[in-house]
């Protein structure tokens, strides 16, 4: 059986990009800026910037655990 190029191209694992340090200081400065300045001000954009600034959050912990290592120094 012939597989098409599209079948070949795709990644057997799933892998986490590595991220940089300052997505990690975002997610955690927007967060705390959206549960002291941003809630009391407006509940509905409190809670949604508070959603995505822990999804980021989140993402930068999977990152920091799973992400390969690569050497910068080439």
């Amino acid at each position: 059986m012939v597989k098409n190029k599209a079948q070949k191209a795709l990644p057997k694992k799933w892998e986490a990009v590595p991220l940089k340090g300052s997505f990690m200081i975002t997610a955690i400065l927007g967060f705390f800026i959206s549960i002291y300045w941003v809630y009391p001000q407006s509940m509905r954009y409190g809670i949604a910037f508070i959603i995505v600034f822990g999804a980021m959050f989140v993402a930068s912990l999977i990152s920091m655990t799973k992400a390969p290592v690569i050497n910068e120094r080439y």
